[in-house]
């Protein structure tokens, strides 16, 4: 890797990726949200070996469930699930399209049924003012990478970014009360693992969609956009929304409550 360097990104990615948080955190159902780990944690361990130490995909999916504070025995009992493969045969769906205020969206599901799943999501778009389009639709407009984020009590920015870099990291930004570790998707794993051996589990580390540009909804267009996505993520075979939403502070405010 090169010395370090800033990947330059519009100024919504951070500013959005909190507002999901925030929205995740406040409005979906924890028992949701065990559901959809465990559903990701079956399909990973049915897909690969039960021992997330030789399965990538399902160490993932169990970091990702602990950081959500999902109970031990529901972990266990989700990869036994798919080590038994007496789970459903479920498939890996993107749906991509527009929300309110040209506002892109990728929507990623697991399903057992896309018969059933597609008109859902189609419905929720039609339903708050979106429209679902064909796949590669809007991905153009996004990044995917991985990303992980440390609390910068843990170690010093420059003692993250050797260990990241060492292991094949794209670029370490330390700010505020975080650093953060980007990745691409085929060095996630190595450079996960790296500082998880050194610093221990981080506080966030997962695929993630990061917009290249940007949609500016009205207000009245981001209070529509917030329902739709609310929708979508109630949805039982949605594990992730992405979006490329640019609002104000006080904008997210008013529509969050927070």
């Amino acid at each position: 890797m090169s010395p370090r360097y800033k990947i330059e990104t519009m100024a919504g990615h951070s500013q959005f990726k909190n507002i999901m948080h925030r929205k995740g955190v406040q409005d979906v159902k924890k028992a949701k949200i065990f559901n959809k780990l465990a559903r990701e944690i079956t399909v990973a361990a049915k897909m690969g070996l039960p021992d997330p130490a030789m399965n990538p995909r399902l160490r993932a999916a169990i970091i990702a469930a602990r950081q959500k504070n999902m109970p031990k025995d529901r972990i266990d009992r989700a990869v036994k699930s798919g080590e038994g493969g007496d789970a459903a045969d479920y498939e890996s769906i993107r749906y991509e399209g527009y929300g309110p205020g040209g506002v892109a969206l990728i929507v990623e599901a697991l399903t057992d049924n896309r018969n059933r799943t597609a008109p859902e999501i189609r419905t929720a778009f039609s339903k708050h003012g979106g429209t679902l389009g064909e796949m590669n639709s809007v991905s153009f407009m996004f990044q995917r990478l991985g990303l992980i984020s440390y609390p910068v009590a843990v170690a010093s920015g420059d003692a993250i970014f050797e260990t990241a870099a060492e292991a094949g990291a794209e670029n370490v930004e330390s700010e505020g009360d975080e650093h953060e570790v980007t990745t691409t998707v085929e060095n996630f794993s190595a450079v996960r693992d790296a500082l998880e051996a050194k610093y221990g589990s981080a506080a966030n580390a997962a695929l993630e969609w990061r917009p290249l540009t940007t949609a500016s909804p009205t207000p009245e267009q981001a209070e529509a956009l917030f329902k739709l996505i609310d929708v979508l993520e109630d949805n039982d075979d949605v594990q992730t929304v992405a979006a490329n939403a640019e609002l104000s502070d006080e904008l997210v405010q008013r529509l969050t409550g927070s």
